[in-house]
């Protein structure tokens, strides 16, 4: 069944059928309000936080997550359903409301907000800020409270029932929806608002791994129908009665007008033209009609010189000497005395983002009250950038899978000019405005030494990194702070062999553009450096590079077994001259992963990827369906990354081009062995992305001689 748009004060579901059934509605949360806790209507029960059931039974969950594809929508669901007992096909999700109880606690945990200062850092995690869709830390972040959420909700629910029957508690469960005991069932939704009304138990224990029959099956995404009709509602989507839309250019850093032809504007359609310091839109009555008279005015803006090469800055910067040590174990500069130790330096372009959902908000203001619709990572954070105390932001799904949606660049232009035309506006760049107005990955330029000690781990490692920090960069703009001049998580730098004597020293380097978060980075840059180099010195020392690695791992068994594993499955030939195969493992958020390989330039001097086989130690399943999704796509959004063009940036902005994405023609065959494990659950999203490319780069080295050490991949340059 479908449903209409629904109007802005409702509120409809996105609701899952069962392993396959799909009974699903169209999708868009409109929140009743702006609550500090769940809200309950007449007849449902509210537990805690996450979980509202109603009298027909159906069991919604409050994601605090933004779905970015990854399908934290339906696996979070799915981890109370769960320790709950629900019934799949009567779980429906929403967006969380705005409160403090729905921060990312991965945050505070690996000091996201520290650059702010640690008390900024604090009171933003304390208040509810730090509510941010990052790091592949949906599943770390939320599995454990939504886990005890889920066991309070049982146990309420089996208390009311076991009043009802004269029972204890101890002697009934809950299954399929409903609370047991013996031959008697009563489903939820007739216990709903009873059970609620009651004082939840001070200590709950949780079911034990598995007993409750969902985790780790593969269940359909709640999503998938809906996107796969096309009725599942984006940014773009929102319609409001009376809405005029505009077609917005972003102006250069330090950039003015240098022309524009109003006059052919106004004939295109354009009703307004409003001008500010930062950007210009023309306001017309159908989004078509704003886009022609954008393109009819003609604008030109100038902006600052260009001119700045990064990669020699980054260089410099190396040269120099003017590193701060970062990471310190053992004694480095001792173990190097007196020996000369291997050197290699590897580059990492700027990369944009390559999402195909332009940047679109929605404002509108009724009397004093502020309502905005726009895609938000970081919705508190939009929130109270938009100026407003009591703003109302309704975070919709994001269209970008690799973090661009961290930064909600089109919401303060849509309020502006609401406040401008007393009418709702949707604001929407256009895909070559979106790309011009990317926040780009920054460079990395990485210097690594190694001293080698025959076939077994290097003696000493060295890395030299200049680059700039784009996580530390995008939260800097949303919390008003200024841009990092330190850098923050360098995970990856450190290979995760068994290496005694190990540095890691670096430096932040200006960019001549504004550089942002990116899915899987900086560990992706550093990953392509650090394995590809392990490669080297496995050659170098006359060291197999599978067994090189091994030998090296016995401090880490779940990384040894997916390496292991990935080879056994890609028939691993030992990557001799010829081979064609290569292979990458790396630790990165909690989870581990090992891939192979297979890999050739064709005559043409092209790229061509034929297999990738991967082994995932993601530690306890939520959902093995999601997983191999997550590292497929992951695996094949890196290899577009790591084949399309450096970007162009002139004046401080990058210069739009070609998407550049992998077509169905290239794509590699793709193979994702899932290694079981009873560890705490680790992140996926982000994983695959940074193994993709050293891998490749060690297959190309075996088959062809010649080692790649720059992203994106040129091949025929060293």
């Amino acid at each position: 069944m479908k449903l209409k748009l629904p109007q802005v004060d409702r509120r409809t579901l996105l609701i899952g059928g069962g392993a396959g059934i799909g009974l699903v509605v169209a999708f868009l949360a409109w929140p009743r309000g702006e609550p500090r806790v769940l809200e309950a209507a007449k007849g449902e029960g509210a537990f805690g936080h996450f979980i509202r059931i109603s009298p027909d039974g159906r069991v919604t969950i409050a994601v605090p997550q933004t779905e970015t594809g990854q399908g934290v929508w339906t696996a979070l669901p799915q981890i109370v359903a769960d320790e709950l007992g629900a019934a799949w096909e009567m779980v429906a999700v929403e967006p969380a409301p705005m409160a403090p109880v729905y921060a990312n606690g991965i945050a505070g945990e690996e000091g996201w907000l520290d650059g702010l200062g640690r008390l900024r850092a604090w009171e933003l995690g304390r208040d509810g800020a730090a509510r941010i869709t990052a790091r592949s830390s949906s599943i770390r972040a939320f599995e454990m409270p939504l886990r005890q959420a889920g066991a309070v909700a049982r146990a309420m629910l089996v208390g009311a029932a076991a009043r009802r029957w004269g029972v204890s508690s101890g002697e009934c469960d809950t299954v399929g929806g409903a609370v047991t005991w013996r031959d008697r069932r009563v489903p939820f939704g007739e216990l709903a608002e009873e059970a609620a009304g009651q004082t939840p138990p001070d200590e709950t224990p949780l079911r034990p791994p598995g007993r409750g029959a969902l985790i780790g099956q593969s269940l359909s995404r709640l999503d998938l129908p809906a996107k796969s009709d096309g009725s599942f509602r984006f940014a773009a989507d929102v319609r409001l009665p009376d809405m005029l839309y505009a077609a917005a250019r972003l102006a250069p850093p330090d950039g003015r007008i240098r022309s524009l032809d109003r006059d052919a504007a106004m004939k295109a359609g354009a009703k307004q033209i409003v001008i500010t310091d930062g950007w210009l839109a023309l306001v017309a009555e159908t989004s078509w009609a704003a886009e022609r008279a954008l393109k009819a005015a003609g604008v030109r803006y100038e902006g600052r010189d260009g001119g700045v090469d990064v990669r020699q800055r980054c260089q410099d910067l190396l040269d120099g000497g003017a590193l701060d040590r970062r990471i310190s174990r053992g004694d480095y500069d001792a173990a190097i005395e007196g020996s000369r130790a291997l050197t290699a330096t590897y580059w990492i372009a700027p990369a944009l983002h390559g999402g195909l959902e332009p940047m679109s908000a929605t404002a509108r203001l009724r009397g004093d009250q502020l309502e905005v619709w726009t895609a938000s990572q970081a919705p508190e954070f939009a929130r109270r950038g938009l100026g407003v105390e009591d703003a109302r932001l309704y975070p919709m799904p994001a269209g970008d899978s690799g973090g661009r949606a961290l930064e909600a660049d089109a919401a303060p232009i849509a309020v502006q000019l609401a406040r401008r035309l007393g009418k709702p506006v949707q604001v929407t760049l256009s895909a070559n405005g979106s790309r011009t107005h990317d926040r780009p990955a920054p460079p990395c330029l990485i210097r690594l030494k190694a001293l080698p000690a025959g076939s077994n781990a290097p003696s000493a490692w060295k890395a030299e990194i200049a680059t700039a920090d784009g996580f530390g960069a995008s939260l800097a703009r949303l919390t008003g702070a200024d841009a990092p001049s330190t850098l923050g998580d360098l995970a990856g730098a450190v290979p995760p062999y068994a290496i005694a004597n190990v540095a890691v020293d670096s430096a932040a380097v200006p960019v001549p553009f504004a550089p942002g978060y990116m899915r899987g980075y900086p560990g992706s840059a550093l990953t392509f450096a650090t394995e590809s180099f392990i490669d080297d010195l496995a050659r170098a020392m006359g060291s197999e590079p599978l067994a090189y690695r091994m030998g090296m791992l016995s401090g880490r068994p779940r990384l040894a077994r997916c390496l292991a594993t990935a080879a056994a499955l890609g028939s691993w030939d030992g990557g001799g001259p010829g081979s064609n195969l290569g292979l990458a493992c790396a630790t990165a958020f909690g989870s581990h992963i090992a891939l192979l390989a297979e890999a050739s330039v064709d005559t043409d001097q092209r790229l061509a990827v034929h297999r990738l086989v991967a082994a995932v130690d993601c530690g306890r399943m939520i959902n093995v369906g999601l997983i191999r999704q997550q590292v497929e796509s992951g695996l094949l959004w890196a290899f577009g990354q790591s084949t399309a063009a450096e970007p162009e940036v002139s004046g401080g902005m990058v210069v739009a081009s070609p998407l550049g994405l992998p077509r169905l023609k290239g794509t590699p065959d793709i193979r994702v062995e899932i290694v079981a494990s009873a560890a705490d659950p680790g992140g996926i999203s982000g994983l695959a992305p940074v193994v993709l490319a050293p891998a490749i780069a060690n297959a190309l080295a075996a088959g062809t001689g010649l080692r790649l050490r720059s992203l994106p991949f040129v091949p025929g340059s060293a």
